[in-house]
């Protein structure tokens, strides 16, 4: 009874009434008028939806939470159809449904039907799934129809995710801290749990629930073992009991050294029988304690954390010792394949695949192995990761970072959609052309079941949740590509627009014209033409193309662009590194030849000289330049088209934006001007005509200072 009310709580809790500060993100469920309104009146005038089971609960909330909003006042609620009834459920929950005889085997548990039908001889709309939680997606997909002012007449709509597991990756530490979070302190209070179960934490079950992810990783990569002890444990299962309803799963990230750490063992060998059962016992425990824990998320042997390679033994290894402790649960290892040796390489974009590639077959059943859509780290822009593609035996798993650990933090309107389209759409020719990254992750190129897509979550304790109102829209973007990978960013964006801000015609193509351009912009004031990795240390902020030194050189940026008086660019071909050839052979090709190399991959594969000709015409130094003023001047564009919208957007909303829209035109132009500086110094080059010099020294960009910038380590 406990447990009931408490999600029953959450499902009806709505902030008490004050100015638009972003909590309700796209559940606003602000009400539609004039023609539209009357026509969704029309046909919804009843609500048929039981309650006997928590999912149905909370999908019969949500519809009178969202109907109420939107109509001005919720349907009464009714046990059978009339004319205009929305009923929901499935043919074992709902006799109505049951009778139409639909056909919903091919939808699986999370699929769902919306179609408009006669029932009893009345006209009504049926929202139908084989399970409770297909029927909860479905009334999210029904309301965002009204959302966005889509017409509900003559509906016929089939959904099932192409991606069985669509989870949040929670960098969140057991002390509060959010490494790489942008958003305030974790949204996750330890020290209260498990007896303080916050609001909050339903309207965030909601929100997952309404794009569709299923799952979250609660803590760091970087693991603490406490998280594995009972304490912890029980924090843990205080959250699924919150969360299950909305049919969110609950994984854990686990210490590869939790057997030494909490354990009492003297080795975390993987081979080892005494460390073998030890993991056996505390999956028995965990699942003990939450009876649908989804499973662990894993970093080993990289950036310092343990792993098998501390015994010799392989990534295959450690991975099969923790699947086989979970497979009687059914629960799924994700072990990342973000790693890199002690070993200082030749180049470091080559060490996940050389590790993994001839481990292809030897993973367990219930391994997935995650991998980042390119293989250096999150950067503006990166060429699809070679791994995808290159492991047909092996399930792989897509890491997208939805937190902008380079691309700005919170204050940079960078809207990512673009970037993930751009790399799910990749041809990997791994089976010929058509063999796109999608087709990898959703299992249809290699005819995996086990399918799954994780996204660092840029979640926070900010009331508005993301640390910005427009970075909302990349959690929301997320959530829409891990249901389906080939979906268009920009209608995401549209969509998102519509449910955030207005549903306005104009003002929805005004923004999302801006949204669409951002991620280019910034890629134009930070690492054009392919150039990456050029940040600040530590924190990752600002530019800091001068860095050097320090106890490995493949973590500076001058090991990445290697600009001298002769050009600049990583040669990543035959005559370099040879990165290229752990490409298909097709792809390698055209990213090794210069004559066929994208330009936004240029100097990621290629050193060439500062004259060197773009398909501008400009040589290379004045594309740089005209790079780097093209990306502020973005910037100031959308100042301005921001500034226009004033009337169009609440007071509150359109400050913050407009306010943080300012910091980023200041940052972009520090990122222009001091790159420019630097860059300036190594050719020996004059600016091109008409480019306005950086206003300060490089000693002055060199010398800036940011000890404290959010998502540092402190």
């Amino acid at each position: 009874m406990a447990l009931a009310i408490a999600w029953l709580a959450g499902a009806l809790y709505t902030p008490a009434a004050s100015a638009e500060d972003g909590y309700d993100l796209w559940l606003r469920y602000r009400p539609v008028e004039g023609v539209r309104a009357d026509a969704y009146r029309m046909r919804v005038s009843r609500l048929v939806a039981g309650d006997a089971m928590p999912t149905q609960a909370v999908t019969r909330a949500e519809l009178l939470r969202g109907l109420g909003g939107l109509l001005g006042a919720a349907p009464p609620l009714s046990e059978a159809a009339a004319d205009g009834a929305v009923v929901v459920g499935t043919p074992m929950s709902s006799p109505s449904i049951a009778r139409l005889g639909l056909e919903l085997g091919d939808l699986g548990r999370d699929g769902y039907l919306i179609r408009s039908v006669t029932l009893d001889g009345h006209a009504a709309t049926v929202i139908a799934a084989n399970e409770d939680i297909g029927a909860l997606y479905g009334a999210f997909h029904f309301l965002r129809l009204l959302q966005t002012g889509q017409s509900i007449e003559r509906l016929d709509v089939r959904e099932a995710p192409r991606v069985k597991l669509r989870v949040l990756n929670h960098w969140d530490n057991l002390d509060g801290h959010v490494e790489r979070g942008y958003a305030g302190a974790s949204i996750w209070d330890w020290h209260k749990l498990p007896d303080w179960r916050a609001p909050r934490y339903a309207d965030y079950a909601r929100a997952n629930a309404s794009i569709g992810i299923n799952g979250t990783v609660l803590n760091n990569v970087n693991a603490d073992a406490l998280v594995l002890t009972p304490m912890y444990l029980e924090k843990a299962a205080a959250l699924a009991d919150v969360f299950r309803p909305y049919g969110i799963r609950v994984y854990l990230s686990a210490r590869f050294s939790a057997p030494i750490e909490i354990g009492g063992l003297e080795t975390a060998d993987p081979l080892d029988p005494q460390v073998q059962r030890w993991w056996r016992d505390k999956a028995e425990e965990i699942y003990r304690t939450i009876p649908d824990f989804g499973g662990f998320l894993v970093k080993a042997n990289s950036e310092g954390q343990p792993g098998p390679q501390d015994y010799g033994r392989s990534h295959a290894d450690g991975a099969n010792l923790l699947a086989d402790a979970l497979a009687p649960h059914g629960g799924t290892v994700m072990w990342r394949a973000f790693v890199y040796s002690d070993e200082e390489p030749d180049d470091r974009a080559k060490q996940a695949y050389s590790e993994f590639v001839p481990l292809d077959g030897e993973f367990r059943d219930n391994v997935m192995v995650q991998v980042k859509n390119g293989a250096i780290d999150f950067q503006p822009r990166e060429p699809f990761h070679p791994l995808f593609g290159a492991m047909p035996d092996t399930p792989l798993m897509m890491e997208f970072q939805i937190t902008k650990e380079y691309l700005g933090f919170a204050t940079h309107l960078v809207y990512l959609g673009p970037m993930w389209e751009e790399v799910l759409r990749a041809d990997t020719h791994a089976r010929g052309e058509g063999s796109t990254v999608a087709k990898v992750i959703d299992g249809s190129l290699h005819d995996h079941r086990l399918t799954g897509m994780a996204g660092v979550a840029n979640i926070g304790s900010d009331r508005n949740w993301s640390g910005s109102h427009f970075d909302q829209a990349n959690w929301y973007a997320y959530g829409r590509l891990a249901w389906d990978p080939e979906l268009s960013s920009r209608s995401i964006a549209e969509q998102w627009v519509r449910m955030t801000f207005s549903g306005d015609d104009s003002f929805v193509a005004t923004v999302v014209d801006m949204m669409m351009g951002s991620r280019e912009a910034a890629v134009d004031y930070m690492t054009p033409l392919g150039l990456h990795h050029l940040m600040g240390s530590n924190h990752h902020y600002g530019p800091g193309p001068w860095l050097g030194g320090g106890p490995r050189t493949d973590w500076t940026s001058v090991y990445y662009h290697r600009a001298t008086r002769a050009g600049i660019g990583f040669d990543r071909t035959a005559s370099g590194s040879n990165a290229v050839a752990q490409y298909a052979p097709p792809v390698a090709r055209e990213f090794g030849d210069l004559e066929t190399v994208p330009e936004e991959f240029l100097l990621w594969f290629h050193h060439v000289p500062w004259d060197y000709r773009t398909q501008s015409g400009r040589p290379l130094w004045d594309e740089l330049v005209h790079r780097y003023t093209r990306g502020v001047d973005y910037v100031r564009g959308m100042r301005e088209t921001w500034r226009g919208l004033a009337g169009d957007v609440d007071p509150e909303r359109h400050a913050q934006v407009a306010a943080f829209l300012a910091i980023q035109e200041k940052e972009a132009q520090r990122w222009r001007d001091a790159s420019i500086a630097y860059f300036q110094g190594i050719s020996g080059l004059p600016l091109p005509e008409g480019y306005a010099p950086p206003p300060h020294s490089l000693e002055y960009y060199e010398s800036l200072e940011f000890p404290y910038a959010p998502g540092s380590g402190r």
